[in-house]
Parts: C-alpha cells; sequence; structure tokens
C-alpha cells in the first residue's frame, strides 16, 4: 500500500476542489445558452406574420435575421477576452441581462427599426454570454466530469435548432410573434436571479481589448451583408451594392493591419495560414450559410407558396433541425473510419442532392412529399459537416492552438448565417416580394444553394489535410 507523503513537493499544483453546486450551476448555464441558439430558428417561421404586421419589406426582412447572427458572431472574440478580463460569472450575468433586454425590446417593436435593433442589442448580449458561459463550463469540471459536462454543453446545439422552429409555430399561431421574443424575459429574469448564488465568481486575468478590432471585423461583414441585400433591390452592378461590397473588402484590410500591430490582436492571423483552420473555417461558413438559408427560404417558401400556417412550417422544419443532429452524431461515428476528407465530401454531396427538389417545386407541389424530405436529407449531410469542419479546425494542429482555432471556427459559424441569409434573399426576391405563385427566385435561390455545396464538395479533399484528427473533445457552438 502507497503511503501519501505529509507534504507534497512544493512545485506540485494541485486543483482546486470541485465546486459543490457545479452540476446546477452547469444546467443554469445551459439554459442560458439554449435561449441564444433558440433565436436563431425561432424568428424564421415568425418572418411572413412579423412581414405583414409592421410592413415589412424583404430589406428589412432580411436584417431580421442577419443582425443577430452578425453581431453574435462579430463580437463573440471581443465577448471572449472581456470574460477573461473582467470574470466569467460578471461577463455570463452582463450579456444575460442586455440579452433579456433586447429581447423585450424586440417583442415590442412596433417598426422595422426598433425590431432591428432589439436583434442586434440581442446578438450584443449573446456575444457577450456565450462564451463566458463555456469558459465556466470548462473551469469547473475536470476530467472524465468534464469531457461529459461539454457532451451535455454540445448537445444543446442541435436540441436548440429543433426546439426553435417547433416553438416559433406554436407562439407565432397562438399568442402571437412577439412571444418569440416575450418567452426569453421570464426565463432570463430567474436566471438572473439564481445564477449569482450558483455559480462562483471567476478569477480575473489581466488582458488587452482590441475593441477596434471587434468594431472593424463586425462592421466589414455588415458592410458585406448590405450589399449582397441591396443587390436584390438595385441589381449587382448598381453603386449601392457595389460600394458597400467594396467597402467590406477595405475594412476587412484595415483589420488584418490592425491585428498585425496590436500587441493583443483579437485574432491572430497567423491561425488562418493553417491549413486544418483554414479548411474548418471554410466548412463551417459553408454548413452554416447552407443550414440557416434553408430555414429562411423553406418557411417564406411554404407560407406564402404552400399557404402552410407559421405551426405547419414548423412542424416541416421539426424533422430538418433533428436530421442535423443525426447527421453530426453519424459524422462523429464516421471520422474515424473514413476521414475527414471523405465525410466532408459526402456530406456536401448530400446536401447538393436535398437542395435540387426544393428548385422545381411549384405552387402545387405537395411539400410534405418534396420540400420536407428532400431539406431533411441535406441537413442530414450538414449535419455531418459541422462534426468534420470543428474536428479538422481542432484536431489536426497542436493541442496549444486549440482555443485560438475554436474562437476561429465559431465565429465563422455565426457570421455564415448571416452571409448565407443575405444571399439566397437576395436571389430569391422575386418571389419574396413578387405575386404568391412566382417560384422563380425560389429556384435561383435553391439552385444557388446546390451548386455552393457541390463546389464545396469538390474543394474538400484538396484543402483538408490528410490524416484523421485526433478526438478533440470540445464543444460545437450550435
Amino acid at each position: 500500500m502507497t503511503r501519501t507523503p505529509a507534504h507534497a513537493p512544493a512545485h506540485v499544483h494541485t486543483r482546486p476542489p470541485a465546486h459543490p453546486r457545479r452540476w446546477t450551476a452547469l444546467a443554469l448555464i445551459c439554459v442560458a445558452q439554449f435561449m441564444l441558439i433558440l433565436d436563431v430558428t425561432v424568428v424564421n417561421v415568425a418572418l411572413p406574420r412579423i412581414a405583414v404586421d409592421l410592413g415589412l419589406d424583404r430589406t428589412s426582412l432580411t436584417w431580421v435575421v442577419t443582425a443577430y447572427t452578425l453581431c453574435f458572431g462579430g463580437l463573440m472574440l471581443l465577448g471572449g477576452r472581456l470574460a477573461d478580463a473582467l470574470g466569467a460569472r460578471r461577463t455570463l450575468l452582463a450579456g444575460l441581462a442586455v440579452f433579456t433586454a433586447a429581447s423585450l425590446l424586440s417583442g415590442l417593436a412596433v417598426n422595422a427599426p426598433m425590431l432591428i435593433g432589439g436583434r442586434i442589442a440581442q446578438g450584443v448580449g449573446a456575444a457577450l454570454l456565450s462564451p463566458a458561459a463555456l469558459a465556466l463550463v470548462t473551469t469547473s469540471f475536470h476530467g472524465a466530469e468534464r469531457a461529459k459536462a461539454l457532451g451535455v454543453w454540445a448537445a444543446i446545439g442541435g436540441t436548440g435548432s429543433a426546439v426553435g422552429v417547433l416553438l416559433g409555430g406554436v407562439l407565432t399561431d397562438g399568442p402571437g410573434w412577439p412571444w418569440i421574443f416575450y418567452v426569453n424575459v421570464p426565463v432570463g429574469l430567474a436566471l438572473l436571479a439564481a445564477l449569482p448564488t450558483i455559480v462562483p465568481a471567476s478569477v480575473r486575468t489581466p488582458a488587452r481589448l482590441d475593441l477596434p478590432g471587434a468594431l472593424l471585423v463586425t462592421a466589414a461583414t455588415g458592410s458585406l451583408i448590405y450589399g449582397l441585400v441591396q443587390a436584390g433591390d438595385t441589381g449587382w452592378a448598381s453603386a449601392s451594392a457595389l460600394l458597400p461590397l467594396l467597402g467590406s473588402v477595405l475594412l476587412y484590410g484595415i483589420f488584418a493591419a490592425v491585428e498585425r500591430a496590436s500587441r493583443a490582436p483579437l485574432m491572430d492571423l497567423r491561425m488562418l495560414t493553417l491549413r486544418p483552420v483554414v479548411a474548418g473555417s471554410f466548412l463551417m461558413l459553408v454548413a452554416t450559410a447552407l443550414l440557416i438559408a434553408f430555414f429562411f427560404l423553406g418557411s417564406v417558401q411554404l407560407q406564402k407558396l404552400h399557404g402552410f400556417s407559421a405551426l405547419r412550417t414548423g412542424l416541416v422544419f421539426l424533422p430538418v433541425a433533428v436530421t442535423t443532429a443525426v447527421g453530426a452524431h453519424l459524422g462523429s461515428r464516421l471520422l474515424g473510419l473514413v476521414g475527414p476528407r471523405a465525410c466532408a465530401t459526402g456530406g456536401m454531396a448530400i446536401a447538393a442532392l436535398g437542395c435540387l427538389p426544393p428548385a422545381l417545386v411549384t405552387p402545387g407541389t405537395n411539400a410534405w412529399t418534396t420540400l420536407l424530405p428532400a431539406l431533411s436529407l441535406a441537413a442530414l449531410g450538414l449535419g455531418a459537416v459541422f462534426v468534420t469542419a470543428t474536428t479538422t479546425a481542432l484536431g489536426l494542429i497542436a493541442p496549444h492552438e486549440a482555443g485560438l482555432a475554436s474562437g476561429i471556427v465559431n465565429t465563422f459559424h455565426e457570421v455564415g448565417g448571416s452571409i448565407g441569409v443575405a444571399l439566397v434573399s437576395t436571389l430569391a426576391a422575386a418571389s419574396i416580394q413578387g405575386p404568391a405563385a412566382t417560384t422563380t427566385g425560389f429556384t435561383a435561390a435553391f439552385t444557388f444553394c446546390a451548386a455552393l455545396a457541390t463546389t464545396a464538395a469538390l474543394t474538400a479533399p484538396f484543402l483538408i489535410p490528410p490524416g484523421n484528427p485526433r478526438p478533440t473533445g470540445g464543444p460545437h457552438a450550435h
């Protein structure tokens, strides 16, 4: 029997004792994260009703979706730095307070500026809350418990998307679309009361805040989205589309220069020279762009072209959200067997096949037998791509670089949704703004989605490095 020495050597670092209420804290933190993910998809089903009640045109309707994910993704890295500088618990509570107040503002909206302003504030709150919440999960658990806790965290993603589409339909057809935002308020207030008594105070680490970098990358992406949306109204060659698009290129260039000169850059641009990070970010950008585009396009198509209610639309999209999670599970199993190149290529090819039937629908087509199975098939492939993207970026680089890579990939995850919705909104403009029976725009948008997925499938084998990645053990944002 081994005897324990009375005094451990001075150089041995003992792990801090586990917090006795860590699992309760995890449950509360996951509820907070669940709200953030819910608000990515819950609004899509309500879009046609919101457009009628507030008199929103296609451009405003697009910003209702993109404003949230733009600020969420653009400011996420800054939120992570704030969690280090101010303490994770303090940053989480600040983000939760902003998100809750913004949800109330969004529900009370009477016009486009008020609603879009509320969505921007929701995105800012989410950017503060999410990285701080993940930091708390990571530091509260150790060893095997940490793997279990991160598994719970990762499962929130698929569940939140699935519940979001169904809840959006139930609330929109029930008490009305404002309740897709009001539902966050009592939950947020309850969490604000409970979290300070459950979650321990966090250690604050001195950190420089790259506020110029955060504002520049968000402004650059915002300018890109504005140009893409304007092209649907005025054409790709118009000044109102070209100037914002060129402005985004200029702003991205200034962002790169600022990051190179900064002592503590928001994004280490050297990470974007690493092939695994580039491959993972590209796959994440395309997969998220496609998935969020499906929710946006499908919701408008089902309610305008097929006359579906918000609830029936939510029911159609429930299997789509579920098959995304199923695809992620299958992808995680296949990665070790066939490798990331085959997983990414196969997943994107399946997504491309799923985009073809929606491109051919007519007003008399049965959505239950065409749109539902097609988009579910596409989502199954994208689920596998999500896992492949994260695992490639984090499992094929040095372990000490995994944190930086994770932040970059998660940023591309959020921003991808904004860019995807902006693109398909412009391509489908004729159907979104035109007569109810017009299918030209939907055909163009879904054809583009098929072409994008096909291009990604053909690119993946050349972009992804050879070899099988290490299991990352880390969570996927959504």
